[in-house]
């Protein structure tokens, strides 16, 4: 496959992935807390380049791509990922930009589950939800174990590596994944735009 029919069948795993989280998310009524965004403004959140694929040529066809790889050029270690848009200082109040080309580490936070020791499944999620939604947690930490349906972390994330193991399992900072799914973006799509067709041979 090439680089955009990669990012073609990263954006398939995510429209499915989506139909998962929704039952998930209505079964459960698990949903994050409006404004928050305390996940998010966490710098040391990593993400494979593979999964930022898709925001990268969507930022390609809108003629964007160059002004956010200089954007990230100018972001540090210390910076929350670009496109969470915070609205208090702390970075606790925001939201995201792009919520259509968010993550895979974004999509699956809150909204899947892992296999604990006892292979029990357990639900990956914060602190803030466990606690300001506390009844309706402990009755989905029930009954994601019974039928309630959940999506897999793990499986989720083997599917992820299917696609290509190389740019999957490499995790990095999130503004760095993002920063290098762009700049294969641009270097695909120059080489792509500016091949030159086989010349004819006249007789």
């Amino acid at each position: 496959m090439n680089l955009r029919e990669k990012s073609q069948e990263v954006r398939t795993l995510f429209n499915e992935l989506d139909l998962e989280i929704k039952a998930f998310l209505d079964a459960s009524q698990l949903g994050c807390i409006a404004g928050c965004g305390k996940c998010c403004a966490n710098p040391k959140v990593n993400a494979s380049v593979l999964e930022f694929l898709p925001f990268a040529f969507d930022m390609y066809e809108k003629g964007k791509a160059e002004a956010v790889f200089e954007l990230l050029e100018k972001t540090s270690d210390e910076d929350f990922c670009i496109v969470y848009k915070s609205f208090s200082l702390d970075g606790a109040s925001g939201f995201c930009s792009d919520y259509q080309n968010r993550g895979l580490i974004c999509r699956l936070f809150g909204s899947a589950s892992r296999t604990n020791k006892e292979a029990k499944k357990e639900i990956i999620t914060c602190k803030i939800i466990k606690t300001q939604k506390q009844d309706e947690y402990l009755r989905a930490a029930v009954e994601v174990n019974k039928d309630m349906p959940i999506p897999s972390s793990a499986g989720t994330y083997r599917r992820l590596n299917n696609i290509d193991s190389r740019l999957a399992e490499e995790q990095l900072p999130i503004n760095q994944a993002i920063k290098s799914a762009l700049e294969r973006v641009l270097t695909y799509m120059f080489y792509t735009e500016n091949q030159e067709p086989e010349a004819t041979e006249s007789f």
